[in-house]
């Protein structure tokens, strides 16, 4: 059994086909999906599918890349659901940052302002968190680190900081594709360096489709690859890494 703790089913690159998709990631040993919330449009969605399928989750929460369309009381709407498990994905992401200087500040100062309030629904509720973090590792560090105990969740796409490795008291780390792309060197270089009770797999489909399918559409099936990658790594048996890392999402987003 594997648990693919972020994957977009909800996305429109599933529409046409999702419950093959599904039913491919059951043949492939994947038991248990969660689909994160990134854009407010497509929490409906998320939320049939995971009506509709006892194995499937979801959680709660805005990217930063949509900001805009934050709305507290909308997410509390479904954040009581049975099936919600989570608030995010949420973050910081400072890739795409405004050019201007003054605009480039305002647009960090919203994305933390955000980031914060959804920690602090996450906290109201006693979920886990989903977090994303790209250029921003410092900053993301010490907004998390000062809540100390009192959250928990996962780096989603872990980027290979070495200041995050700070976080495993209370985050998991969620490792996908990314680790078997040949560029990949840093993010090899450190998951051996996570505790591997920590760890916990990801496709973030239909995004960073992992080798052998690169170009392709990334779906929860291909998670599998994630595993035996990881196994490779870190010189165990691909069994040894499906079996902790189920644990460690069953754990961490208390499923049954």
């Amino acid at each position: 059994m594997i648990v693919d703790t972020h994957t977009h089913l909800d996305h429109k690159m599933f529409y046409e086909d999702v419950d093959e998709v599904i039913q491919r990631a059951l043949e492939a040993g994947v038991k248990r999906m969660i689909i994160p919330g990134a854009d407010p449009k497509d929490l409906p969605r998320a939320v049939e599918l995971a009506e509709r399928y006892e194995y499937i989750y979801f959680g709660v929460g805005v990217h930063p890349y949509d900001m805009d369309r934050y709305d507290r009381s909308y997410l509390e709407k479904f954040i009581t659901h049975p099936k919600c498990v989570a608030v995010g994905e949420c973050g910081l992401d400072y890739y795409r940052l405004p050019k201007d200087k003054e605009q480039k500040e305002e647009n960090k100062k919203r994305q933390k302002e955000l980031f914060i309030e959804q920690i602090e629904l996450a906290k109201e509720y006693n979920l886990p968190l989903i977090v994303h973090i790209r250029e921003a590792s410092q900053d993301a560090y010490e907004i998390l680190k000062g809540y100390g105990s009192s959250i928990k969740g996962v780096l989603h796409c872990y980027n290979a900081s070495p200041i995050l490795l700070g976080l495993q008291e209370n985050f998991y780390y969620g490792i996908g594709g990314v680790v078997t792309f040949k560029n990949a060197k840093k993010l090899v270089e450190i998951v051996p360096k996570i505790p591997l009770k920590r760890v916990v797999l990801e496709t973030d489909a239909p995004y960073l489709t992992p080798e052998p399918f690169r170009g392709r559409r990334n779906e929860p099936a291909y998670v599998v690859y994630v595993a035996k990658r990881v196994a490779d790594i870190r010189g165990v048996a691909v069994e040894e890494i499906e079996e902790q890392t189920t644990q460690n999402a069953l754990r961490l987003f208390q499923l049954s």
